[in-house]
């Protein structure tokens, strides 16, 4: 599905990205002080200049991170090679099922989508790192899928709106988990909660296929 996402940084480096992305997430980047960031992460201030150059530096640093987690949740999502409508079509279930299950059901999700939710609130710099080490190429590779599945051109404007219909889909029932499960009546959202909800878009995810033409 994709590329094999860079490994995930190590040590100090790691304990300060892991406090950057649950601080920054939780108070916004101005709001987060050098010194709360290197208690959190049981780490000397000075490490910070020295892993990443500054504050701005480790807030980069996360962004980077957050996509190549959702890159690794991808990948581990992802199945065998693709080269047919059907093949492609059974690729983009297991997608969404795989992602589903990652953004609802992991604690790793919880650790950074309310860094990028902060992130894209305050029009931050990580937005450009995040779009082009992650959102853009998976965006690409989801249209490839989708064209292959209709037999459609992949970067239509109709493509690219229907993928991006689709990854809203996914991520509105991460957004607003709590308010789909009080509604829902369900005291959380737990794997059998996810199963109905995947098994929901992948319906809706036929229905879009076959209006555009997929076999």
């Amino acid at each position: 599905m994709t590329e094999s996402p860079l490994p995930p940084p190590e040590g100090t480096r790691r304990a300060l990205i892991d406090a950057g992305l649950r601080l920054f997430g939780q108070q916004g980047f101005a709001a987060t002080p050098v010194r709360q960031l290197a208690t959190e992460a049981g780490a000397n201030i000075a490490a910070i200049a020295y892993h990443f150059g500054n504050k701005d530096g480790l807030r980069l640093a996360c962004a980077e991170e957050f996509g190549r987690r959702m890159a690794a949740a991808m990948l581990a999502a992802s199945g065998a090679t693709v080269g047919t409508a059907t093949e492609a079509r059974a690729e983009l279930k297991r997608l969404v099922r795989g992602m589903m299950a990652f953004l609802l059901g992991s604690s790793g999700a919880s650790e950074i989508v309310p860094f990028m939710l902060r992130e894209l609130a305050e029009g931050g710099p990580g937005i450009d790192a995040v779009y082009t080490g992650f959102a853009e190429p998976t965006h690409r590779r989801l249209c490839a899928l989708w064209g292959l599945a209709t037999g459609t051109d992949p970067e239509a404007d109709a493509t690219r709106l229907a993928v991006f219909t689709l990854i809203g889909q996914l991520m509105y029932f991460r957004i607003g988990r709590d308010i789909v499960a009080r509604r829902m009546g369900w005291a959380t959202v737990d794997a059998a909660g996810i199963a109905q909800i995947a098994d929901r878009i992948t319906r809706n995810l036929d229905a879009m296929l076959d209006t555009d033409g997929g076999p």
